[in-house]
């Protein structure tokens, strides 16, 4: 039986929402595809809501919900915000400071695969900087997740890598460089806004008790979640 509600994202917070629905009688579905992934899927109608934290150097997510479901109106809702910075092994003994230092010849980096956030803010980064990827030392070197990344970076596998500083909680012998805050949205077809299963999603976003199980989260800021950021 195929799901009334597919969601799509790699964050844990969905996966006790998703039990939320469960409980609420909606027949809920996960999936964990990349932000870019799931916008793809969403414009193919795979699955129904898409947590996606996609920067284009001045905003997150509208631009990308525009040019890869064009034509389809969407919904924005709000989920948190999350700290974006580098990985570096403890103490920083590389004194890496911030975007421009990708480009320095005595750092490597970790990366991500193609179509992942860290991956897209990696590039965005370096062309607004004028850096060639091919300058970058270890970009082709790819991690599966922002965990193995982080703890090959604490083994001193390598000198950066781009993550949250949620991960960077969870490993020793790391340091975390804030850089940036990004805000994490449920994309939502706005033809399914209305929908009884849609409905009841924004309702456990409200209910106190989901908020005071998700507070726990360290490193998420709930300030707007539940809130329509915009309608693209």
């Amino acid at each position: 039986e195929r799901p009334e509600l597919i969601i799509s994202g790699q964050d844990v917070v969905l996966d006790i929402l998703a039990n939320y629905l469960q409980q609420e009688g909606v027949n809920a579905a996960r999936t964990y595809l990349s932000s870019f992934e799931g916008l793809l899927s969403l414009y193919q109608d795979n699955v129904h809501v898409v947590a996606c934290h996609l920067f284009d150097g001045f905003d997150y997510n509208a631009s990308y919900v525009r040019s890869l479901m064009p034509g389809v109106p969407a919904v924005l809702v709000n989920i948190s915000y999350r700290t974006q910075g580098f990985y570096v092994q403890k103490g920083n003994p590389k004194n890496i400071k911030g975007w421009s230092d990708l480009g320095r010849e005595d750092i490597t980096v970790l990366n991500r695969r193609v179509g992942s956030s860290a991956r897209i803010l990696m590039d965005t980064q370096l062309k607004h900087l004028g850096i060639p990827a091919s300058r970058v030392r270890g970009y082709d070197r790819i991690m599966k997740s922002h965990l193995t990344m982080a703890a090959a970076i604490a083994a001193g596998e390598a000198d950066l890598a781009i993550g949250t500083e949620r991960i960077s909680r969870q490993i020793d012998n790391l340091d975390f460089i804030p850089l940036l805050e990004e805000r994490f949205d449920f994309v939502i077809k706005k033809e399914m806004v209305e929908t009884l299963a849609v409905q009841k999603l924004i309702r456990v976003l409200n209910n106190p008790a989901f908020r005071k199980e998700i507070a726990h989260f360290s490193g998420n800021d709930y300030r707007d979640l539940g809130k329509v950021i915009t309608e693209v």
